[in-house]
């Protein structure tokens, strides 16, 4: 009966990590590099994302996360405009 459960336990494991793969990994994706400048610093960042504007707002708020620091920097940073944006790879 153990030898049963574990095995179930094993292949439902499996099966949710399969997925999450699947679910990372499938339909169209957006990646940019975005430079950020703030206050004499500078920050790039690339992410990936599944929409274009997701790509965008996360590399802004990593970069702005590496040079801000406090709430109000870091809101202040991330409503500045980005000093560069390159699209790696925008959809399919």
């Amino acid at each position: 009966m153990n030898r049963k459960i574990g095995i179930l336990v094993t292949v439902c494991v499996a099966g949710f990590l399969a997925f999450i793969v699947y679910l990372t990994v499938s339909g169209p994706s957006y990646r940019v590099k975005v430079c950020m400048a703030f206050e004499g610093r500078n920050a790039c960042k690339t992410v990936r994302a599944k929409t274009e504007q997701d790509a965008l707002r996360g590399a802004i708020t990593n970069a702005c996360g590496d040079i801000a620091s406090g709430v109000t920097e870091v809101v202040a940073c991330e409503g500045a405009t980005p000093a560069s944006v390159t699209w790696l790879h925008k959809g399919q």
